[in-house]
């Protein structure tokens, strides 16, 4: 007899470990703090991206976990600046105003050719090391293209650079793939969420830029 589809859910999160769910969970913690400009969305961060740092090494996907890695101490900084403006509702003020006045931006083609050529020279290499020195890894090509293009997308994200979801777009996409063919399935799920979320993205920045581009009167 076939096993149905929610048979087959059901099998899968029976699967599930509990660090796996708990990283996804405060991630979304993570997500939803961030948004209300809350300082402990830091904290949960973190957590998230500790927990997702053993799970990725035990995935044996280890260019993943050293961009959560990155996560981590990005958290860390993170939470140091938040801590220092708390300290002055001027500066709060300030640095709202600041992240207010940054415009959506675009980048002509040039540019982009140039960070492609760099990423994947980039990515290479770390493909390279971790196929040459790291035997068990598991999908280094992959693994390490979605590393490196994830730490140019984030600088992208930074500047207010629209074309930062199309790189998330094809990041998430690859990823739902990659996370589920090392039965990471939660992972899976969030970065296809994360591929929908980018799509809706781009297009909302990108009316917003049509429209701070708009003479005003």
């Amino acid at each position: 007899m076939t096993t149905s589809f929610w048979e087959e859910i059901m099998i899968a999160a029976r699967a599930l470990s509990w660090v796996e769910v708990v990283a996804v969970m405060t991630g979304i913690i993570y997500v939803v703090l961030a948004a209300r400009e809350n300082i402990w969305c830091w904290f949960w961060g973190i957590i998230s991206s500790g927990l997702s740092i053993y799970l990725f090494i035990q995935a044996k996907l280890y260019a993943e976990s050293m961009l959560y890695f990155y996560y981590v101490v990005a958290g860390i900084y993170g939470w140091w600046m938040w801590s220092r403006q708390d300290a002055s509702n001027t500066q709060i003020l300030d640095a709202k105003s600041e992240s207010r006045q940054l415009a959506i931006s675009v980048w002509p083609l040039v540019y982009h050719l140039g960070w492609i050529v760099v990423g994947s020279i980039l990515a290479l290499l770390l493909a390279w090391g971790l196929n040459t020195f790291i035997a068990d890894a598991r999908l280094p090509v992959l693994d390490a293209f979605t590393t490196i293009f994830s730490f140019i997308a984030t600088y992208m994200v930074a500047r207010k650079v629209l074309e930062n979801w199309i790189y998330w777009i094809i990041i998430d996409a690859v990823s739902v793939w990659m996370y589920q063919s090392r039965d990471l399935l939660l992972y899976a799920v969030l970065m296809a969420v994360y591929t929908v979320v980018a799509t809706v993205g781009y297009f909302t920045w990108r009316r917003q830029y049509r429209q701070q581009r708009m003479p005003t009167v």
